[in-house]
């Protein structure tokens, strides 16, 4: 079977019917060659398109813009997406009434410090800043992760306005509270109270600057700063920093220092005066 089809019977004929299929063989591979580039084409652009899609699913279904911000004295070059952005009240004001140079869609936050901006931004992607909040669950509490090979972060940050250590915990609460993250606040008031050996110098100037970055009617972070001062209070009466902040005054905490110690003692004075009742429900 095999032999007869390779039978050369007339070596003329194959000859030129080798000849012509050479011909047809090569006049038909210049046309592949030429269909060749648009395929390719095709494909590039398919390519480009398939990106695309995964730019836009990851920012959740639409293209946005990159906003470039200058942050701090320093000029520190941040960048971020405008519907990450919109999600501030404050950035979706700036945005759409333009407050920015519109050419370069640069914000800039001259007083603002880089690090805190940083985790403003760690929240507004992830939201949570480093560290983050862990639950226990064996002892049903909150704790802050572990960071560093000491098991540590750094709970202060150097801030230009004070010229000195901050809480960054406490710096970022007053942050949130200008840029209208109420969730962003209420995680930085639970960090901070999980931090400890805090020196009694920062803890006042942390205080007193949450009382100059707050409204009035803020109940919170104050109220924080009020309670921690109390519990403390054997510390501060040695602190030569509480009474040169006490005779420098300037500020509404000492006042309300006062009042919530006033309540504080009244509260001991009326449970030592109330009657007590023992175990068989009469009073002595």
């Amino acid at each position: 079977m095999f032999s007869r089809r390779f039978e050369p019977s007339q070596p003329k004929s194959s000859s030129s019917s080798k000849s012509s299929r050479h011909r047809r063989a090569s006049s038909s591979f210049k046309d592949p060659g030429i269909s060749k580039r648009p395929v390719e084409s095709g494909r590039r652009r398919a390519g480009t398109v398939s990106n695309a899609g995964a730019s836009e699913s990851t920012l959740g279904g639409s293209v946005s813009a990159i906003i470039t911000l200058v942050v701090g004295q320093e000029q520190r070059i941040f960048a971020a997406h405008e519907n990450i952005l919109g999600a501030s009240p404050f950035f979706q004001s700036v945005l759409q009434n333009q407050m920015m140079d519109s050419q370069t869609k640069k914000i800039s936050l001259p007083d603002e410090e880089p690090e805190v901006f940083s985790s403003i931004l760690e929240f507004l992607y992830k939201g949570d800043y480093y560290p983050r909040l862990v639950h226990n669950k064996k002892r049903n509490s909150w704790e802050l992760e572990q960071a560093g090979e000491d098991g540590r972060s750094e709970a202060t940050i150097y801030h230009h306005t004070v010229e000195g250590e901050l809480l960054k915990d406490t710096a970022i609460y007053c942050a949130a509270e200008k840029y209208g993250l109420d969730e962003l606040k209420r995680i930085s008031l639970r960090k901070q109270g999980l931090q400890s050996g805090i020196q009694a110098s920062t803890i006042l100037a942390s205080a007193r600057y949450a009382y100059a970055n707050t409204p009035d009617t803020d109940s919170k972070l104050r109220a924080h700063y009020l309670a921690l001062i109390i519990r403390s209070r054997s510390t501060f009466k040695r602190s030569g920093t509480m009474q040169l902040e006490m005779l420098n005054g300037g500020t509404q905490l000492f006042f309300d220092l006062f009042v919530a110690l006033c309540n504080h003692v009244d509260d001991i004075s009326s449970a030592a005066n109330s009657p007590r009742t023992p175990r068989s429900g009469r009073p002595f």
